[in-house]
């Protein structure tokens, strides 16, 4: 069974002392049949107490106030995991059964939230797709991996062209993003037909195997499958994400599983940077340090800023590129 040591670095640099800052972390790696975690340690800037309780959707939350002022917060979360590869799904048995299985979970607590659709303009375009790639004599499980492939081969793996706050008709117009963008599409259109799903978080804990997401945060997606459960789906690699994706937690959205966001009192000048290192033992594979990815965000309040949206970026890094060739 794969073990995986992971450190996850949140740190948050203010141009002036802030103070009152209030934060709510999901860091705590979900906890069952098919991941164990040995040992989890959370250590923030301060020494604040971190509260814990569990959301609506079951993941473990930590909520912490740091009262005095500071210009810099660190989150350090370390954590020792081991994961279990988990069966897949018969993919050509009673596909007619199984989409009527999937009918009464519109009205059932658990299910109805990763059911309701996200409007946006490009809905109608997605809709048709969709009912291109889907075919009734299809198992929920192969529909599920031909709407994976389709998000892999149309959608292009750009890093920093979109943000957290971009939207789903930014992500449709520009057919580009990263694995945030890939996996709320792929949510979309699972949902179109009637599939429950839902957006993970956590990492992705190969070693140079040219993996996208590799050694930094990740997301992907979970569709609901008759006589089986949640199957997890990565659309960023066109792959299941099993015993190599260590969850952390799920949600509608992004906004479910944030890993850290927060409020403070003060300047609104600041940067954030994050950093994950992850080292794996498989077997007696020797132990590996995979990359650091560093995301940096510019000063809200600093006048040379001027906001773009996404589509304005992936047209600028064209026209670059363009530019290049010429």
């Amino acid at each position: 069974m794969p073990e995986f040591q992971i450190q996850h670095i949140t740190t948050y640099l203010y141009d002036r002392p802030v103070r009152d800052s209030a934060n709510q972390i999901i860091l705590f790696p979900i906890k069952d049949d098919y991941q164990d975690v040995i040992k989890h340690d959370v250590i923030v800037s301060g020494s604040p107490l971190v509260d814990t309780f569990i959301d609506y959707y079951g993941n473990e939350v930590g909520t912490f106030t740091y009262s005095e002022p500071h210009s810099m917060l660190v989150i350090t979360s370390k954590v020792l995991v081991v994961t279990k590869h988990r069966p897949l799904p018969i993919n050509d048995i009673f596909p007619a059964q199984q989409w009527e299985d999937l009918k009464p979970l519109k009205h059932m607590a658990p299910y109805i939230d990763f059911l309701r659709q996200e409007q946006f303009e490009g809905l109608a375009d997605l809709q048709k797709v969709v009912d291109e790639e889907w075919s009734i004599d299809d198992t929920p499980y192969q529909v599920a991996l031909r709407f994976c492939q389709y998000v892999y081969d149309n959608f292009e793996y750009i890093k920093g062209v979109t943000t957290v706050e971009t939207t789903l008709d930014e992500i449709w117009k520009i057919k580009a993003g990263v694995c945030q963008d890939f996996a709320h599409i792929l949510t979309e259109m699972l949902r179109l037909v009637k599939i429950p799903a839902r957006y993970v978080s956590g990492y992705i804990c190969t070693y140079k195997n040219g993996m996208r997401g590799e050694g930094a945060t990740h997301a992907w997606a979970e569709a609901y499958i008759p006589d089986y459960g949640w199957l997890g789906i990565d659309p960023t690699n066109n792959c299941i994400a099993n015993e190599t994706h260590v969850r952390l937690a799920v949600g509608r959205n992004f906004s479910d599983c944030s890993p850290v966001k927060g409020v403070y009192k003060g300047a609104s000048g600041h940067r954030l940077e994050v950093s994950v290192t992850v080292d794996d033992e498989i077997g007696n594979a020797p132990v590996e340090s995979s990359t650091v990815e560093i995301i940096s965000a510019p000063t809200p309040a600093d006048a040379n800023v001027v906001t773009k949206n996404s589509y304005q970026r992936y047209m600028e890094m064209i026209q670059q590129q363009q530019q290049q060739q010429q």
